[in-house]
């Protein structure tokens, strides 16, 4: 009989599970749970980092400028954008998963649902707090998404995909997008500041912190991935 596939805990292993797979994936309720939890929490979180005022994700500069010329809110146009990233997944030929699709609406529709539960910071102070926490939640909130193993987010796939396709490591291709994605929302009046920065930096650690501790190991051999489709090294963040 094979052995259950565990984590170790200073290193998990996260499986690349096709969305056949996923359908057949052992405690595939107590997964998506998961999924919706985390996607919550990573939706409230980048809230919480524009409520602030003292910047967004990198990604969320971009949603609230395009959100702000077209007259709509930062959830729909995060929505909008995550669909068109979709797109580019077709001649990369990345294979979505429940979560990814999960991914495209509901972390838009958390970022509303903060939006309009969070006032603005009127203060230095309370602006910190929602600054920091907003870090630490969305790190943590990535981590328990990304260990419940449905699927990476539009914007991770698109990252996998290019790294592929031009050959080069994943960390300098995410670079780049972040980079353009930046450059495009500043360009256009988005929020960019010091919890940009704090955000860019501080994202990866809580993830690696965090991610130990929430994984949901394949337990079921059928159907699911061997030893060899695992991957050591866990994905950045799903947004």
């Amino acid at each position: 009989m094979a052995e259950p596939l565990s984590p170790e805990p200073s290193s998990p292993l996260l499986a690349n599970l096709s969305l056949r797979d996923q359908l057949r994936v052992d405690r595939l309720p107590l997964r998506l749970l998961q999924v919706m939890i985390g996607l919550t929490g990573f939706g409230l979180s980048l809230a919480m980092l524009l409520r602030s005022g003292l910047g967004g994700a990198p990604w969320d500069v971009l949603h609230s400028a395009l959100a702000e010329r077209a007259g709509l809110s930062v959830g729909t146009l995060s929505i909008t954008v995550s669909f068109v990233v979709l797109l580019a997944w077709i001649p990369l030929r990345e294979q979505p998963g429940i979560g990814t699709f999960a991914n495209a609406i509901w972390v838009g529709v958390s970022i509303d649902l903060g939006m309009a539960l969070l006032p603005p910071a009127t203060s230095l102070a309370p602006a910190a707090v929602l600054m920091v926490a907003g870090v630490i939640i969305n790190g943590v909130s990535a981590a328990v998404y990304i260990g419940a193993q449905l699927g990476p987010g539009a914007r991770d796939g698109l990252m996998t995909g290019l790294g592929r396709v031009l050959r080069r490591p994943v960390g300098p291709v995410r670079i780049g997008l972040e980079v353009l994605v930046l450059a495009a929302g500043w360009a256009l009046g988005g929020p960019m500041g010091v919890g940009t920065v704090l955000y860019a930096l501080g994202l990866g650690p809580v993830i690696q912190l965090a991610l130990p501790h929430v994984v949901l190991p394949v337990l079921t051999p059928a159907g699911a991935a061997s030893a060899a489709e695992l991957d050591e090294t866990p994905p950045p963040d799903p947004a």
